[in-house]
Parts: structure tokens; sequence; C-alpha cells
């Protein structure tokens, strides 16, 4: 029996109780699918950070790299100064373990969660394929003369054309695979960032006359990408962008899906290990209420089986999620659902069992 090696990292606030819900799905995923899954823990997140005084030890990213794949709760203490967790674990992990894309499902499975007017699961259903290891997020600038009156602050947008046409390539693939509308937009300021974006510009051109011409080249200034994802998100297939823009669409578009307690995200690295989350934080003020929606890092685990391969397994849980939203939930927000988050992840277990044991037909 194949057997997959899990790293979990649970992490601050909702976080470890969203990930034992997500865990009980797997675990229902691979019994239904006859596959092996072996998870194991790591305490990284404020508490050990504040017992400590470590963010990471030394062996954390060797120690990822020995997995199949990372399944993280959330990152994120208000006991902890903004950035240290942040940087030095979410960070630290995607770029050492080369996690360039951040793949965000923009999904609706459900008309009366989405707060636009007369849209519904066929208009909200398209993808966005952020940058992930480059541009702002890089952190190369600094500040001088702190605490004056004549301070200066840089942080430079840093863009190469291996990380531009590697993020490329891949939302030009997916936009092939998901047969959609085969229609790949490029989410960009050419009219301002006349440098970065440039090159973002001529190597999406170049790339995709060359290598992708079924195709269809669209393009958007992300102030306008905003717009239409709110009036017209059916206009939608797959967005590729860069790291900062990519990070504020995707908020965007995690709201027109009904909210943080469904959006769930991945930080791939198709060659090696990839890690997927929640999108939503740890959420500290609802932490011990077990009021949590734990959807969002169900969805995360489903995100990670079909990254390994088990695509039956991954269309299962999707499905079982669907079943319950539209049978036995109500609402997305926390202490919204009329159920425990326990009780959350117990319905979809049992929906993914139950498909397993359903004669086809």
């Amino acid at each position: 029996m194949k057997t997959y090696s899990i790293a979990v990292i649970p992490g601050d606030g909702t976080g470890p109780e969203v990930t034992a819900e997500a865990l009980k799905v797997l675990r229902s995923a691979a019994a239904a699918r006859g596959f092996g899954l072996e998870p194991h823990s790591y305490d990284f997140g404020g508490e050990r950070y504040l017992r400590t005084g470590e963010v990471l030890p030394e062996s954390a990213v060797a120690d990822m790299r020995r997995h199949d794949a990372i399944l993280l709760g959330a990152i994120g203490d208000p006991r902890v100064a903004p950035g240290i967790l942040e940087k030095g674990i979410l960070l630290r992990l995607r770029f050492e373990l080369e996690q360039y894309i951040n793949l965000r499902p923009v999904k609706l499975y459900r008309q009366r969660d989405c707060p636009l007017k007369d849209k519904g699961p066929r208009d909200v259903d398209f993808v966005v394929v952020r940058e992930n290891n480059e541009g702002l997020y890089l952190g190369m600038g600094g500040i001088a003369f702190k605490g004056t009156p004549h301070e200066v602050a840089t942080q430079e947008m840093v863009n190469t054309r291996r990380g531009v046409e590697r993020c490329l390539r891949y939302a030009f693939a997916l936009a092939r695979q998901r047969a959609h509308r085969n229609t790949l937009l490029l989410c960009a300021k050419t009219n301002v960032l006349t440098y970065a974006h440039d090159l973002w510009w001529r190597a999406y051109n170049e790339v995709g006359a060359r290598d992708y011409p079924d195709i269809k080249r669209e393009y958007a200034h992300v102030d306008a990408t905003c717009m239409w994802m709110v009036k017209n998100p059916e206009w939608f297939d797959v967005i590729v962008t860069d790291n900062m823009f990519g990070d504020i669409i995707t908020d965007l578009g995690a709201m027109i899906q009904g909210g943080m307690g469904i959006a769930a995200g991945g930080n791939i690295n198709p060659e090696g290990v990839s890690m997927f989350e929640p999108i939503g934080g740890s959420a500290p003020k609802y932490t011990g209420q077990k009021v949590i929606n734990p959807l969002a890092a169900i969805m995360a685990g489903q995100m990670l089986l079909a990254q390994l391969g088990e695509a039956q397994a991954a269309a299962g849980v999707e499905s079982a999620v669907q079943y319950v939203l539209d049978h036995q939930i109500g609402g997305l927000g926390a202490g919204q659902m009329g159920h425990s988050t326990s009780e959350v992840g117990d319905l979809v277990a049992q929906a993914v069992a139950d498909q397993s044991s359903t004669p086809a037909g």
C-alpha cells in the first residue's frame, strides 16, 4: 500500500483546531481509496518562539524535504511582533523549499454565500497563480536615518526572467489542463511598473506565442482586475500575477467565493515538496471556542491530495464538502455553521466514507 509522509504544522490560534479536522478527512479519504498517511507534527509557531526564542530550528527545512507534502494550520500570534513568525516560518519555508507557485482556486459552492448580486457557482470558478518567491516579498531594501525627519525606507521589487517564466509556464499549463475557457489573463501594472512588469509582459507573450498557442492571452491592470472580479467574475479562467498583487486579489477572491471559511491555498514546488493551508490566518479571538469553520483547512487537504496525484481521493473530498454544504451546514462564518468545528469535520469525513461504500450507478 502506498503511504505518504505528511509534515503537519498546526501553528497558532485556531490552526490546531482546523488542522485536526483536515487530518480527519484526509484519513477518511485514504481509507476509502486504499493508501496510507503518516502525519508528523511540528510545533513551529508562537508558543515555541515565546518559550525558546527560536522561530525555526536549523534542521527544519531539511526535515520538511523528507516528507511528501506539508499541511499548515496557521501562523500568527498577537503576542509576537508582526513579521517575526510570518517571515521566519512561512516565507522562509516558501523560499528555501522553492515553492515558487502560490495556487488559489476561487470557486463558489453555494449561491447564497456569494456577496455579488445574481452570481452563482457557474460564475465564480477561476484560479489565481501567484509568483511566490520574488517581488517585494524577497525583502531587499533597508532604512536609513531611522526615527529622524530624514528617514528613508526602500523595499525593492525583484523579478528575474527565470522566476517570471517558470510561473508563467505553470499558469499556461494549468489553463490548458482545466480546459475551461482556455484563457490566461496576466494581471499587472505595465503603465506604471515599466521595468518590472515589462519583463512580465514580454515573457508572457513570448512563452505563450511559442509554446501555448492554443491558450488565449488576455491582460488587465490590477485595479481593473479587481473591478471585473466584482462585476463579472465569470470572465476569468486562470489569472497569473506577481507576488504582491497576487496576495491582494486572492483575498478579494476569497470574499466572492464565500469568505475565509472556505478559501484554501497551496504553495507549490512542482518538482519538490509543496505546502497547503487555509488562507484565513490564525483567528486568535476564536481559539478554543470550537466555532471556527474547518472547511478551508479541509479543502487545503483536498489540494494536497491532488498534488500527490491522488485525483480520485481529492475529487471525493470536494464532492463531500459540496454535499455537506448543500445539506448540513448553515453559514460559513465562525459560529454560523450550526455545528461545532469538530462536528463539521465529522460530517465531511462521513460523507467521504459514504461515497466509497455507495455502489456506482
